[in-house]
């Protein structure tokens, strides 16, 4: 089991990621600010049961990296970054955007919170495709901690 920092609402952090991937979703459709989907979702969700700064770290993180993220994705998927399914797209870009620039969140939290979210929004099989571009991705960004 991994240890975590004391400190850490995990169910807390599983909410936030939930929320940011709706958050997400809703900013690729809108093509809004990130800030105005932030508080679009601040009065519109249940968010004093999720980590709130967390789910602000996890979406601009996403708006101010995308370009990165979607860079770093480019190799392991099938097809342009902006033709994934938007609730895939949205899951690959929080969990890559947590791989490539939280080190303090283990690889294997990361890609299950994906294919969790992905299975709960998603289409049918798309976790099992999000598992894949992630595990490939976590090989290339995490390999220290992947074979540790």
């Amino acid at each position: 089991m991994n240890q975590r920092p004391e400190g850490i609402d995990l169910a807390a952090r599983s909410r936030a990621r939930r929320r940011a991937l709706q958050a997400v979703y809703a900013w690729q459709i809108s093509g809004s600010r990130m800030n105005a989907v932030i508080e679009q979702f601040r009065h519109e969700q249940d968010m004093e049961v999720a980590d709130l700064e967390y789910f602000e770290d996890l979406l601009h993180g996403v708006e101010r990296h995308v370009e990165a993220i979607d860079d770093s994705l480019k190799p392991y998927v099938d097809r342009e970054v902006g033709q994934i399914d938007p609730i895939e797209r949205a899951a690959l870009r929080l969990a890559a955007y947590e791989l490539k620039y939280r080190p303090d969140v283990p690889y294997r939290v990361i890609i299950n919170e994906a294919i969790e979210v992905t299975k709960r929004f998603g289409a049918d099989h798309g976790h099992s495709y999000v598992n894949g571009v992630l595990d490939k991705l976590a090989a290339s960004l995490r390999s220290t901690e992947k074979r540790g």
